[in-house]
């Protein structure tokens, strides 16, 4: 987080924000009950699993609550 941010909502906060981390786990599901049947390690993952490719952070604005990608608030952030 080097690069200043502005909501693109409210388009007056520059200072209040909330970081999201995301940490994605990969499992496998009972269909019947939704239970956890297998946790996949990273890079362990079978065939038809897809890995996670969204981004590992996203930024809230605590003014008035918009979640986003933390690309969007840097992009209104650069504009004067």
């Amino acid at each position: 987080m080097s690069s200043p941010y502005r909501c693109p909502n409210c388009k007056t906060n520059r200072t209040r924000f909330n970081l999201i981390e995301q940490v994605p786990t990969a499992v496998k599901l009972d269909p019947m009950t939704g239970e956890v049947v297998q946790q996949y390690e990273n890079g362990h993952l079978d065939p038809f699993h897809t890995p996670y490719r969204g981004p590992h952070l996203k930024v809230q604005c605590a003014a008035c609550g918009l979640i986003e990608d933390e690309r969007t608030f840097i992009k209104f952030g650069e504009q004067k």
